[in-house]
């Protein structure tokens, strides 16, 4: 499981990681607790997971000027 943490934008996280399908990788919305945005992943790599998710998030035009972290959970 991989945790996004933002205060901003989680609707358009959650879009564009649970739409996101290439490659055999999915990422399914799991639960929100205050700011965090939890996500379980078809990746064997939580690691490499997280790191995707993040590169997805900053390729958006909004990724680039929001804070947000991503995490192995």
């Amino acid at each position: 499981m991989i945790v996004i943490n933002s205060a901003l934008k989680q609707d358009e996280i959650k879009d564009l990681l649970t739409n996101y399908s290439q490659d055999d990788v999915t990422f399914t919305f799991n639960k929100k607790v205050g700011i965090k945005l939890y996500f379980e992943t078809s990746m064997a790599d939580k690691e490499a997971a997280a790191a995707l998710a993040k590169q997805l998030i900053k390729a958006t035009p909004w990724g680039g000027v929001i804070f947000f972290s991503t995490v192995v959970a």
